[in-house]
């Protein structure tokens, strides 16, 4: 309970910082013997075309409590792997030091490994800020190493969302999900307004195209995954059999109630965790090779914690009649590119054309809508950004207004029975957009997102399962959602 919690967190404080870690955890003959035996259990169970177990190991840098954690992952075998030691925040707190390590390990064994930065959204402002690690103003040589060895970004998983934020994006209806805002990772320093837009996707995605206007290069061109980010060996996510982060969070009358930090009077409880996410993946088989490359070329999506599948494909020459196919994919790669593709040169007289579909989860819910999320550098060197409708569910009865606002799809939330139906929004949506806005000039990129219909929020089924009254602010019901890797469009 409780008190083994305090313990992780007494062991996790003294193995953090050089002067309170004990001098055998240090040892390379010790690091090394658990590597092997880790190496070893990652090459029993993986299976190719069947499971992938995939090695790799999470580089924790925390400096003052800002997240800049990292997710490693190999694309080789534990032959290559072995060559190799995971880099610990004891050696260094600064990411280029990371990607230098990734880069000698690539060119020691002819290997393959990229980096995955996660929770930007309590980062204290510094995931996806406009200097580096020391301060200094970002170079051309810093934008190639970052966007090389992070093609990917974790957008969701259970500290909060991170992929757009209400402050910078107050006439998105659907911005600021699942929002963590009151500190950062470590509870040593309070959130701040300032931080917002350093710290989630979308703002990190407009950033990205002025500093390539800057630099000659990207750094913040990344696609976008979730994962749970659990520590409970289990992958359950799902409203309805969400686990928790730790043990403390597991299932029980009171979990709601733990405190997962506290600084001075803010205090993050344990009904703020939000039960997200999944890394969706369009890989050509189920291997680590397969799955590796697909994310380096950021053929990926991101769910709070739904199985819909999404497609996403851009082009210059898509139709009406490419949305009218059971196969988009044919029509998607024969026209264009897929999520995490580029664009160039725009021919004469034509605008992007975009095909989107989804599918809901077999077992969940019912479609609200799919969007298409913007974001432009304009004329005058600013960043821009509009939402649009491009497809909804019921949309014999559901109309756009005269400001163009689409109205809700419903809600079938039965909150006291934890229950619900698909009587409204569609299992299936499927459409073809083209920018009515666009402007061949000015570099720009495109998302994916897709709205499900209102479902009980996990804290729901435990009211109803355990029988416990829960304060009003506690929320009840969710919209669950997908974000798929941006497409950009470069003159």
């Amino acid at each position: 309970g409780d008190t083994a919690f305090k313990a992780t967190w007494e062991l996790i404080a003294a193995t953090g910082d050089p002067k309170t870690m004990p001098a055998g955890f240090n040892d390379q003959a010790i690091i090394r013997s658990v590597w092997e035996r880790y190496l070893k259990t990652a090459e029993q169970f993986n299976e190719p075309g069947k499971f992938t177990a995939f090695i790799g190991y999470e580089w924790t840098s925390t400096p003052s409590g800002d997240n800049l954690h990292r997710c490693v992952i190999f694309r080789d075998g534990a032959d290559k792997a072995i060559q190799t030691l995971p880099l610990s925040a004891l050696d260094s707190e600064n990411p280029e030091d990371l990607w230098k390590v990734m880069a000698a390990y690539e060119e020691k064994t002819g290997g393959h490994v990229l980096a995955i930065p996660h929770n930007g959204n309590i980062s204290g402002g510094r995931m996806f800020e406009l200097v580096d690690f020391m301060g200094n103003p970002l170079t051309r040589k810093y934008a190639e190493a970052r966007a090389g060895w992070e093609p990917l970004i974790e957008a969701t998983q259970q500290k909060g969302d991170g992929e757009s934020a209400k402050v910078l994006s107050p006439t998105d209806e659907f911005a600021g999900y699942e929002p963590w805002t009151k500190m950062n990772l470590g509870g040593k320093k309070l959130h701040q307004d300032s931080f917002f837009q350093y710290e989630y996707a979308r703002a990190a995605l407009k950033n990205g195209l002025k500093l390539e206007q800057e630099l000659g290069v990207n750094p913040f061109k990344f696609g976008m995954i979730g994962s749970t980010d659990s520590h409970t060996g289990l992958s359950a996510v799902e409203e309805d059999n969400f686990f928790g982060k730790a043990p403390p969070y597991e299932p029980s009358a009171h979990r709601w109630e733990h405190v997962f930090s506290k600084l001075g009077d803010k205090t993050i409880q344990a009904w703020e965790l939000a039960a997200s996410g999944y890394a969706a993946v369009w890989a050509t088989e189920n291997t680590r090779e397969a799955i590796w490359d697909a994310m380096k070329r950021k053929e990926v999506y991101a769910t709070t914690g739904s199985r819909m599948t999404v497609r996403f494909f851009g082009g210059w020459d898509f139709d009406a009649k490419d949305a009218q196919t059971r196969s988009p994919a044919i029509a998607g790669y024969t026209k264009g590119v897929p999520m995490g593709g580029d664009l160039h040169e725009a021919p004469a007289g034509k605008a992007p054309s975009f095909l989107a579909a989804a599918l809901r989860d077999p077992m969940g819910a019912n479609l609200d809508r799919i969007q298409i999320v913007k974001g432009w550098l304009d004329a005058k060197g600013e960043v821009q950004e509009k939402v649009y409708d491009v497809v909804w569910g019921d949309a014999d009865k559901r109309k756009p207004g005269a400001n163009g606002k689409l109205p809700p799809v419903g809600n079938t939330v039965d909150v006291e029975n934890a229950l619900w139906t698909n009587t409204i929004g569609d299992p299936e949506l499927i459409g073809v957009w083209k920018d009515p806005d666009f402007d061949p000039s000015l570099k720009t990129f495109y998302y994916t997102r897709v709205i499900e219909i209102p479902t009980p929020r996990w804290t729901c089924y435990d009211v109803k399962r355990f029988g416990v009254k829960m304060p009003p602010e506690i929320p009840m019901t969710t919209q669950e959602r997908a974000y798929t890797s941006p497409i950009w469009y470069t003159p």
